[in-house]
């Protein structure tokens, strides 16, 4: 049996969010082993590095499966492909060894998020990026975002629902930038995220932008580890997972950024 390790990427507004749910129910992960099982000819599961959920797209989302089938790995990418519903696609397929595992191997996860800021919304980027009618003052929201470097307890940025087993989760890098399209970019870069965290970042960044919260405000939300004052949860639209980090050793093919994003 081989172990395979596949980079994906996917239009999450296509989806029910990456987990396979009741059957019928149009998932990342169902269309995949669906496919898969096509070239196989054998039952396959896979194990991702991340789950996403409904409307939050990924250029290189990493996933790996077993299979005894015998396939060239042009296959695993084309015949795949032709096999996969419109909004999610195999961009490479790689052996790797027995052991390496998609989720648990790997160190670090990077996500961007796509802001509007404008009067009104621009109907062509409903589901490829988040919107407020604020104007953002983008240096306060720079200084805010300084206060995440680093390890926390991230509870005042987590969801109510989620399962993990610890708060604590370290921030490598955090930047914000404004791009010339009137766009503006939130590039995260840590060693885990909990459920909704980058959401609930960019909605309390947001009240920081507009006035809503001071900087201080937004340390003191950090500190205080808990939801119960935290603005709402951002909307999923423009969330995007744009990598997986993983140890040298396991030879895990990293993407590039798509210039369109």
């Amino acid at each position: 049996m081989t172990r395979y390790a596949l980079t994906l990427s996917y239009d999450g507004s296509q989806f029910f969010g990456f987990q396979k749910q009741a059957a019928g129910v149009a998932t990342v992960q169902a269309a995949l082993e669906h496919a898969l099982t096509q070239i196989a000819h054998e039952p396959i599961n896979i194990i991702a590095a991340g789950r996403t959920d409904t409307g939050v797209h990924a250029t290189a989302q990493i996933v790996h499966f077993d299979s005894d089938a015998t396939r060239p790995l042009s296959a695993w990418v084309r015949g795949v492909n032709a096999h996969l519903p419109d909004g999610v696609a195999v961009l490479h397929a790689q052996t790797v060894a027995p052991h390496f595992h998609a989720r648990f191997d790997a160190c670090g996860r990077r996500y961007r998020y796509l802001l509007q800021a404008a009067p009104v919304r621009s109907p062509l980027l409903i589901g490829r990026a988040g919107w407020t009618h604020y104007a953002l003052d983008l240096d306060k929201m720079r200084q805010a975002a300084t206060f995440l470097l680093g390890e926390h307890d991230f509870s005042s940025f987590r969801a109510a629902e989620c399962q993990a087993k610890s708060p604590i989760k370290t921030m490598y890098a955090v930047e914000l930038s404004g791009c010339p399209n009137g766009l503006i970019k939130l590039d995260i870069h840590g060693n885990a995220f909990l459920h909704h965290m980058v959401r609930n970042i960019v909605g309390a960044l947001v009240y920081v932008g507009c006035g809503r919260m001071s900087v201080n405000e937004f340390a003191e939300l950090l500190a205080l580890r808990s939801r119960l004052t935290a603005p709402p949860t951002f909307m999923p639209d423009g969330l995007y997972l744009t990598g997986v980090d993983y140890p040298p050793e396991w030879g895990i093919r990293q993407p590039e950024m798509p210039d369109w994003l």
